[in-house]
């Protein structure tokens, strides 16, 4: 008769290459990495899912290399599926093997076919040099960038992030590192063998390179704060574009009145006030995310809700640049709005700019190129769109902001006294030469042109500033019905950085 003891042998054999495999690189290897204020492989995934969620793939993958230097599977954050990877530095510094590409594959095959979200956690050295040849073999980039636009794909850069590894940040829809982090194509050892420059990685790479170029989107601490930024982000998202943003009922603000916008908003269009202040006013509770706040100032990227229901919010800031959308505002925007879109979170555009910037070194940045990438992504945006003009919005930066007619808003509002047109009167004067006369009714023209506007229905209403929350939850309220009974992907992935 067979025995539950016959199995010993084998079960205990299983038990020692997993014990094996869930050691890392070993005793000293992780106290280097924790003397160094980062957390390994596993306790980073531990922090990330929920307590006791994790189910790991691939464990004994590498065979005598520590889960090949990739710990990867499952959990749920608040309860929703995930697939998670996780770059374990203390074996063999992360780097990329057979067995651990393949993991990484899988992982993001699993996410597309199951609809749920991918997160990488990087610090590795890229492909590991082995000497061998592998033919033709997958690589995980094709399956990561074929979940873009269909599931949420996000990374964390949370200590030296190098070649093949690091080009998942650049395919995320959110990126967020640590203070420690450093991500570049090739590491120092590589760029002085290469071009002669002796570099650190901090200067490669570093947080101050990389919140620059707009490759990574936030940055955070420590890896828990890091961990913390991408739980924040994904409650905001539905887990696949085949559901719609989830809705929290139970914590959800209802209907009031926002007077302190009297206070924010100053009536002079001269003079500054911080977009931020107006948000911390007009969503559920003051409690919104920003996305990349160190990259393209003069516009406010930031994910919030109203009345439970989760937004995208792309607003001016005319605290930096007076709010024009300068070309590295708007190229955040356009990621930013196709993201967004790709996942059914409703638009609201708040729009307080005298323009696109303008000048030499605006030209020089691309900042046409750039406000078109800014305004081909809202005007192909099928998720509903609402506008709303503070004080002023002229020329092409009124268009990009989703002002102009017949664009497949939801609602468009705007405050009475807001000036639009091709360009503020001052600059009219000035670009015809106009004597004083015309000087005057050009002034006298713009101070009424909400008004006009109104008379034509260029907006659907001119509105009290202290009506601002109730016509967005309002407007929310009247496109929800709209939604098609099964959410779909829609046509565009979204726009890398």
């Amino acid at each position: 008769m067979p025995n539950a003891r016959d199995w010993d042998d084998t079960l205990h054999d299983l038990n020692d290459r997993r014990e094996r495999s869930r050691a890392l690189g070993g005793p000293e290897r992780l106290a280097r990495q924790h003397a160094a204020g980062k957390l390994d492989a596993r306790a980073r995934i531990d922090l990330l899912v929920d307590t006791g969620s994790f189910s790991e793939i691939g464990t004994l993958a590498g065979g005598d290399v520590a889960a090949d230097a990739v710990v990867a599977g499952s959990g749920t954050i608040d309860g929703r599926p995930v697939m998670v990877g996780a770059e374990d530095f203390t074996t063999l510094g992360g780097s990329i093997g057979p067995a651990s590409n393949a993991k990484r594959y899988r992982i993001a095959e699993l996410a597309l076919r199951n609809h749920i979200p991918l997160v990488m956690l990087l610090e590795g050295a890229g492909f590991r040099t082995t000497g061998e040849t592998h033919g033709r073999s997958p690589t995980d980039l094709l399956m990561q960038s074929k979940c873009s636009g269909r599931v949420p794909v996000i990374s964390a850069v949370l200590g030296a992030s190098a070649g093949h590894g690091a080009l998942v940040a650049p395919i995320s829809d959110f990126c967020v590192m640590t203070r420690r982090g450093a991500i570049f194509t090739a590491g120092p050892p590589v760029v002085r063998e290469s071009t002669g420059e002796v570099v650190t990685k901090e200067d490669l790479g570093g947080p101050n390179v990389a919140l620059a170029s707009g490759l990574v989107h936030n940055v955070a601490a420590d890896d828990p704060e890091a961990l913390g930024l991408i739980r924040q982000y994904l409650s905001y998202f539905p887990s696949s574009a085949w559901a719609y943003p989830p809705t929290d009922t139970a914590g959800a603000d209802g209907l009031r009145p926002t007077p302190e916008l009297l206070d924010l908003v100053p009536r002079d269009h001269r003079k500054v006030y911080d977009m931020r202040a107006v948000l911390d006013a007009v969503v559920d509770h003051g409690d919104w995310m920003e996305i990349q706040p160190a990259f393209g100032q003069s516009v406010v990227c930031a994910l919030a809700r109203f009345a439970g229901q989760p937004v995208a919010i792309v607003a001016n800031n005319p605290a930096y640049l007076a709010g024009s959308v300068d070309a590295e505002g708007a190229d955040k925007a356009a990621h930013f709005i196709c993201v967004s879109d790709a996942f059914h979170l409703p638009l609201v555009f708040l729009a307080d700019n005298p323009g696109v910037l303008p000048g030499s070194q605006s030209e020089r940045k691309g900042v046409l190129r750039s406000g078109a990438r800014m305004f081909v992504a809202q005007t192909f945006a099928t998720t509903p769109k609402i506008h709303i003009t503070l004080r002023k919005a002229y020329g092409f930066g009124s268009v990009v902001m989703s002002l102009i007619g017949f664009d497949g808003q939801v609602a468009t509002y705007a405050y009475p006294g807001a000036t639009l047109g091709a360009m503020g009167a001052g600059a009219s004067s000035e670009a015809i030469r106009a004597d004083e006369e015309v000087a005057r009714a050009l002034r006298e023209a713009e101070a009424q042109a909400s008004y006009r506007s109104a008379a034509g229905l260029g907006f659907d209403e001119l509105i009290d500033p202290r009506e601002t929350r109730n016509v967005i939850v309002q407007a929310l309220t009247r496109a929800a019905p709209a939604r098609q009974a099964a959410p779909e992907p829609v046509l565009r992935p979204p726009i890398t950085p």
